[in-house]
Parts: C-alpha cells; sequence; structure tokens
C-alpha cells in the first residue's frame, strides 16, 4: 500500500483552492482522501482543522471576487460580537454576476464601501458594518452593535454619528435611529439589553458605568444608575458567580453604595429570563425614592424583543 502523499506547510492552516493545491504539489487524488473538507466547490481544508468564523470566511473569500469584503453579521462577529440569528456569510462587492455558493450572502453595491483588513480579511469598517448589518438586526441588536463598536474602541459615537449623517446606503435610515440610543461606557450586550428594557417600557433612562464619589472617594462605578434617585442596577452574569474574588469585590463594592444611602438592585442571568419582573423592581424602586411618574408600559414591540432575553 502507497504511503499518503505528504500535505505541504503551507496548506496545513488555511482553506485552499484546487489550483493552489497542485502549485503546492498535491495531487488530484490526495484532495479526494479523508484527510480534506470540502468547503465549496473547488476549495478544501485538512479535516482536522476547526472550522471557525474566520476560516469559513477565508474560504468564501478564494471564489468570491477581488475586491470582495466581509460585512453586516458577518463583520461584526469578526470584530468580536455574535449578534442577530442571520448566521450565512455577507460580503460586499461591487461585481456583478455572483455564483451562487450554499450559505454566503453576497450584496453587490455600486460604489465600493469603506473597508480595511482585519486580521489579514477584508471587512467593512465598523462604521460601515453597522449600517450594513442595520438592513436585518433588530432595533435592540442594532443598539448592542453601537454601544459594542465604542466600548471596544473601534469605532466613536462621533464617527458612528457622522458617518450615518454623510451616507445614503441601503440599511441608514435604520441605523439612525439606533443612534439615537446608543450610549457611550456601555460594558457588556446585557447592559445595553437591561437599559433598553427599562426605556422602552417607558421609565426613565438610567446612566451607564458612572463613577460614584462619595466624601471625595471613589466608591463604586455601577452598571446603570438614577443619580437623583440615588438608585444602581449591576447586572451578575454568570461570570460574577464563577469568579470568587469578583464575586466578592461585587458584594464589598453594594456595601459601601448602601452605607453611603443607595438602593441597589442585582439583576442576575436567571432574572433576565423574567424580563417583566426585572423592569417592576426598577419601577418599585423608583416610586420609593420619589418617582411620580407613570407605571411601565409594555407593548406588543417590548415583548417581542424582551420577553425571551
Amino acid at each position: 500500500m502507497s504511503r499518503p502523499q505528504a500535505i505541504p506547510a503551507l496548506l496545513r492552516t488555511r482553506p485552499f483552492t484546487y489550483a493552489q493545491a497542485r502549485t503546492a504539489g498535491l495531487s488530484p487524488e490526495a484532495l479526494r482522501g479523508d484527510r480534506f473538507r470540502r468547503l465549496h466547490r473547488g476549495v478544501v481544508v485538512c479535516a482536522d482543522i476547526e472550522l471557525t468564523l474566520e476560516l469559513r470566511v477565508r474560504a468564501a473569500l478564494l471564489i468570491l471576487p477581488p475586491g470582495t469584503a466581509a460585512t453586516g453579521e458577518t463583520a461584526l462577529r469578526l470584530y468580536g460580537l455574535d449578534v442577530g440569528r442571520d448566521q450565512r456569510l455577507h460580503f460586499t462587492t461591487t461585481r456583478p454576476h455572483q455564483r451562487r455558493i450554499a450559505g454566503v450572502v453576497v450584496h453587490r453595491r455600486q460604489r465600493a464601501a469603506l473597508r480595511q483588513l482585519w486580521d489579514g480579511i477584508p471587512v467593512t469598517t465598523p462604521e460601515q458594518t453597522l449600517v450594513e448589518a442595520s438592513r436585518r438586526l433588530s432595533l435592540v441588536d442594532r443598539v448592542i452593535a453601537g454601544d459594542w463598536l465604542i466600548h471596544q474602541e473601534l469605532a466613536t459615537m462621533t464617527s458612528l454619528r457622522q458617518f450615518v449623517e454623510k451616507v445614503h446606503d441601503h440599511g441608514v435610515k435604520r441605523a439612525r435611529r439606533a443612534m439615537l440610543l446608543v450610549r457611550e461606557r456601555v460594558e457588556s450586550p446585557r447592559e445595553t439589553v437591561l437599559r433598553l428594557m427599562i426605556v422602552f417600557a417607558r421609565l426613565p433612562e438610567p446612566e451607564p458605568n458612572v463613577r460614584l464619589r462619595e466624601a471625595g472617594e471613589f466608591v463604586a462605578r455601577p452598571d446603570l444608575i438614577y443619580l437623583r434617585y440615588r438608585i444602581a442596577v449591576e447586572y451578575d452574569g454568570l461570570y460574577h458567580f464563577k469568579d470568587p474574588a469578583q464575586r466578592d469585590r461585587d458584594i464589598k463594592r453594594r456595601e459601601a453604595l448602601e452605607a453611603y444611602g443607595w438602593r441597589v438592585i442585582v439583576i442576575t442571568a436567571e432574572g433576565m429570563r423574567r424580563p417583566y419582573e426585572v423592569v417592576w423592581r426598577v419601577y418599585r424602586a423608583l416610586c420609593d425614592r420619589g418617582y411620580d411618574g407613570p407605571a411601565p408600559h409594555f407593548n406588543d414591540m417590548w415583548s417581542y424583543w424582551f420577553a425571551a432575553a
């Protein structure tokens, strides 16, 4: 029995075309074996390599026209934010007559989208990405994306606002609406969701991650606060419970806030599964501190966005 042909080192860690395989000295017969996995027509990868998002994007780009870039939800995921329900790969190009590729959507533009290289992958800029993703994302997910891009220092509030005001691309009106709700200092998608739960129920908007000082000393930086009512709303994700040191710091910080007269509401990951209860807890705390505004209002869109949060 003949020994299998060695796989060139150049092809071991990335997807490649049949033409690239031939150039590297790998025969067509070798590619038919179980050591390789076919990703697209004419594109394969070593079977033992994990099919990450980056690898799938690189594989598709091998058979898409030059100048194509990842965009929309795909670009957001490359930037580190997994948002939206559409798991297909989205790309943008100016070239016509694209071939059909399973699991890949190619958006044709008249003028090239703004793009950059991200870990060697052509991807639309963060500002362009927000507009492109806004075509399909819900309002909540659009705000999550804006908050995230700012927190990760991939964009600024100014750069996002200026971009959505000056361009006329499809999706920009939806992006403009989201930008009215995007905030600085938001440190996680769940913080965004928690804030929007409150705002869309027509309660006053809390401020995110304000550094609080009492008696001239720093005390805490709660996730959300109502400075007027001295109420802090904290989100405790699972990592708070898995890290004993973090949990200890959280408890001490909250004790310090309460000692200075702050009311602290702690919302856990499990509590977020009961979104109506979350909003009512905030409302009751506000009323206890003198708020005399209307009770929460939950319309159909609120239920659609948050009932399964």
